[in-house]
């Protein structure tokens, strides 16, 4: 009786063994697929971060411009709007902190451009044609803050 309970457990081990040794190379198998896989979507994650940087910096830059152009034709109410647009984006993006897509040092040069906000706002909504020069200055000065 004891006989046949050692080749039992004998056979029993030797099967745990190969179950365990199927299980290790079908891990190692799929690691050998994930990671890859996974490196390549950090590098795309990382790709797509950086054309949404670029994307909301020119969005903005595409609205002063905006501003700038309509306020020299004479439309001041939709410059006032783009105006208004770029603005609200500028300081929605700068209160984002280090998630923004401004560096610190762009944020810093912010401040002269934040400054001048209400006063060409007032110049668009009064329809002063002074407001074209200040938001072709202000278009120079925000281009020379982010491609600082």
């Amino acid at each position: 009786m004891n006989e046949d309970v050692q080749p039992k457990t004998s056979h029993s081990t030797s099967l745990i063994r190969q179950v365990g040794i199927y299980a290790a190379v079908v891990l190692v198998a799929f690691l050998l697929g994930f990671v890859p896989m996974w490196l390549k979507t950090r590098q795309c994650a990382s790709s797509l971060a950086e054309a949404e940087r670029q994307l909301n910096l020119t969005r903005m830059q595409n609205s002063l411009a905006s501003a700038a152009v309509d306020a020299r034709r004479g439309d001041y109410e939709p410059a006032r709007q783009a105006a208004s647009q770029f603005f609200n984006a500028l300081r929605a993006e700068a209160d984002k902190g280090e998630a923004s897509a401004l560096t610190q040092a762009q944020r810093g040069g912010l401040q002269p451009i934040f400054a001048g906000r209400d006063e060409i706002i007032t110049f668009l909504a009064r329809g002063d044609p002074a407001a074209a020069d200040r938001l072709s200055d202000l278009y120079v000065s925000f281009r020379k803050v982010i491609n600082v």
